[in-house]
C-alpha cells in the first residue's frame, strides 16, 4: 500500500454528532491548525449538517484530528457521492482506478459497511445496496470480522426525525479512515469520577475546550476558578501540564460536604490530584493551590500556553472575591469596629471578566489561547456584550442553551500582541475594552419568571452551571 502523505487531491467526509452543533466547527478548525492546515470545505458546505466534505488534507492529517475530536464521529477517505444511487455510480466511475486499486487488490481483505442517517433499513435492504455496487473492482476476499480495509456506503435522509423521505437526500461512498474520541465522554464521565462538585464540568464539554484552546503536549495549562479540576483532567488527556487556583479552601483541599448522594463528607483521597491519577495522567499534574482571582499571584511575564476556565456565574457557586475594610464605605450609622476586615465581598461578573482578559493578555504566550464560559440572558443577547481586549482576539462563540431564556456561551480568544505593545490611553479609551454590566443581574434574570417547579428542571439540565 502507498504511504497516506504520497497521495494527492483526496477528499475526506466528515461523520459528526448531532450535538454541541455550535461547538463543532471551531473544534474542527482548531485541530487543524494543530496542524498548520486550513479548513477547506467542498461546495454546498452546510454546517449544521452532519456530513462535511473537505479538502486539501492528507490521511495523516484526518487521522491527527480524529485521534482528538469528541465532535466527529468517523471519517472516509470520499470516493463517490451524489443525489441518486446513479449519480453515486457515476461519480465512483469516474474516481480514478489506480487509487482503488491500492485498497482492492488480490491479496487483500475488505468489507462493506451500509449506514443510514435518519432512518432504519432492513437487513435485506441492506444488503440489495451492497450487491448493486458490483460495478466496482473488488478483487480480495471478503472478511466481516477482520477486514483490512472498510468501506462504507452512507444515505443520508436529513436532520428530521418526523418527516423522513422515502429516498435519501445525498449519498456517499468512501473508505473508513478512523473514528473519533466519542469514547471520551463515557470512560470520563463525572459520574465515576473520584472527585467531584456541584459545579464539576460535564467530560464531554471539558473535552471540547481543550480541543478549541489547542492544547497539547507539553503546554502549560492554567484554570484561575479550577474547582474540582474537570477542565485539568481534560487538559492533562492531551499531554499538557496544569495547574489552577481558586477561592474556595474545602475544594481546593478536598474538605467539607461531600457531593455525591448518601455520602456526608469527603474522603482523605478526595482531591483533583486523584482525579488525575484516576485517569493515569498524574505526572503532568503541576498543583493547585489557595487564591483570589481578582488579586493574581503571578508576578512575572507570560507564562501560558492556555487559560481554559468556567467562572462562577453565581448560580449555584457565589461569585466572591477577598476585600477589607478599605474596600468598603461604612454608612454613618456603622457599628463595624477599626480592625473589622469582611471576610468576603461581591465579584461582579463584569469585574470578572475584566480581571480574567486582563490576566490572559499579561500571562498568555503570544499565540496561546484563552477559553471561558460566558453567562448571558437570551432576550437582551447581542455580540457586543460579550468582552473584548485589544491584545485578544475573539475567535469563537458558541451557544449552549440553559434555559428558555438563559445561556453560556464558550469564548475562545487568541492572544495577538503584549499589552505592552498598546498605548495607555488609547486601551483606555477602546470602548470594547468597557465590559457590558448586564452580565451582573444574570442570577437574578435566571430566576425570572420560574416556578419552582422549572427552576428545578433548569439546574438539572445546567450540567456544570455555576
Amino acid at each position: 500500500m502507498a504511504a497516506p502523505s504520497s497521495r494527492s487531491c483526496l477528499q475526506f467526509l466528515l461523520h459528526l454528532a448531532q450535538d454541541n452543533l455550535d461547538f463543532r466547527l471551531p473544534e474542527i478548525k482548531a485541530l487543524l491548525a494543530l496542524r498548520r492546515k486550513p479548513f477547506l470545505p467542498c461546495e454546498n458546505f452546510k454546517e449544521q449538517s452532519p456530513f462535511w466534505c473537505l479538502n486539501g488534507l492528507s490521511e495523516e492529517d484526518v487521522r491527527g484530528v480524529m485521534a482528538r475530536s469528541v465532535c466527529a464521529k468517523s471519517v472516509f477517505e470520499l470516493w463517490g457521492h451524489g443525489r441518486t444511487h446513479s449519480d453515486l455510480r457515476s461519480s465512483l466511475m469516474n474516481y480514478p482506478r489506480e487509487e482503488m486499486s491500492l485498497f482492492m487488490s488480490r491479496d487483500s481483505t475488505y468489507k462493506i459497511d451500509v449506514y443510514t442517517f435518519n432512518k432504519t433499513l432492513l437487513f435485506s435492504d441492506r444488503i440489495k445496496r451492497i450487491d448493486a455496487m458490483d460495478y466496482l473492482p473488488f478483487e480480495g476476499a471478503v472478511s466481516l470480522k477482520n477486514p483490512q480495509h472498510i468501506f462504507t456506503l452512507i444515505e443520508d435522509y436529513g436532520t428530521d426525525p418526523n418527516n423522513i423521505p422515502e429516498d435519501p437526500n445525498y449519498i456517499y461512498f468512501g473508505r473508513w479512515i478512523a473514528d473519533g474520541q466519542r469514547e471520551l465522554i463515557r470512560s470520563h464521565s463525572v459520574k465515576n469520577r473520584h472527585f467531584i462538585g456541584n459545579t464539576s464540568m460535564d467530560a464531554g464539554l471539558s473535552f471540547i475546550m481543550a480541543n478549541h484552546a489547542k492544547v497539547q503536549e507539553n503546554d502549560l495549562v492554567f484554570d484561575p476558578f479550577v474547582g474540582t479540576g474537570s477542565l485539568l483532567v481534560a487538559c492533562s488527556h492531551f499531554g499538557a501540564y496544569v495547574c489552577g487556583t481558586d477561592i474556595e479552601y474545602n475544594t481546593i483541599h478536598g474538605k467539607g460536604r461531600s457531593s455525591r448522594k448518601n455520602q456526608k463528607w469527603r474522603g482523605p483521597d478526595e482531591n483533583i490530584r486523584a482525579n488525575l491519577r484516576q485517569y493515569g495522567t498524574e505526572k503532568t499534574y503541576v498543583d493547585v493551590m489557595v487564591s483570589d482571582a481578582s488579586k493574581p499571584v503571578w508576578r512575572t511575564g507570560a507564562l501560558f500556553d492556555a487559560i481554559v476556565t468556567d467562572p462562577p456565574y453565581g448560580i449555584r457557586e457565589s461569585t466572591r472575591r477577598t476585600g477589607s475594610h478599605k474596600d468598603i464605605t461604612k454608612p454613618p450609622d456603622a457599628v463595624y469596629t477599626d480592625s473589622h476586615v469582611p471576610v468576603s465581598q461581591a465579584y461582579h461578573l463584569s469585574d470578572i471578566f475584566t480581571d480574567l482578559l486582563n490576566f490572559s493578555a499579561h500571562r498568555l504566550v503570544t499565540g496561546g489561547r484563552l477559553v471561558y464560559w460566558l453567562p448571558v440572558y437570551r432576550p437582551e443577547y447581542c455580540e457586543e456584550m460579550v468582552p473584548s481586549h485589544p491584545c485578544l482576539r475573539l475567535l469563537s462563540n458558541c451557544e449552549q442553551m440553559l434555559s428558555s431564556h438563559t445561556a453560556r456561551r464558550l469564548i475562545t480568544m487568541e492572544k495577538i500582541k503584549d499589552p505592552e505593545e498598546l498605548d495607555s490611553l488609547s486601551h483606555l479609551a477602546d470602548p470594547r475594552f468597557s465590559p457590558y454590566q448586564g452580565h451582573n443581574a444574570f442570577r437574578e434574570k435566571y430566576f425570572s419568571g420560574l416556578n419552582k417547579r422549572s427552576c428545578k428542571e433548569d439546574a438539572k439540565s445546567d450540567v456544570g452551571g455555576k
